[in-house]
């Protein structure tokens, strides 16, 4: 039963770190990767100063990978709570 939820949690953490570690180390590649996305489906989208919007970015990936350490230690250290969820 427990197999269930550690393979898609697993996937997810990997996910997470991954997208994580891409916003902190190519915050710029993102952003416009965000751009074109927006541009996709008919906004345009700039950012007022491209230097706050860099840092402010490298900040959600440190945040994104922060958040997903603090839920696997809690995954280790409590699972209960973390099966709990899902049921």
């Amino acid at each position: 039963m427990i197999l269930i939820f550690l393979i898609p949690f697993i996937l997810l953490v990997i996910l997470s770190i991954a997208l994580g570690l891409f916003l902190f180390l190519s915050p710029a590649l993102a952003i416009d990767i965000q751009k074109k996305f927006y541009r996709r489906i008919n906004w345009n989208i700039e950012p007022l100063s491209q230097e706050k919007e860099i840092r402010n970015t490298k900040i959600m990936g440190l945040g994104l990978i922060s958040v997903t350490i603090l839920i696997v230690l809690l995954a280790i250290f409590k699972p209960g709570l973390i099966l709990s969820i899902f049921k």
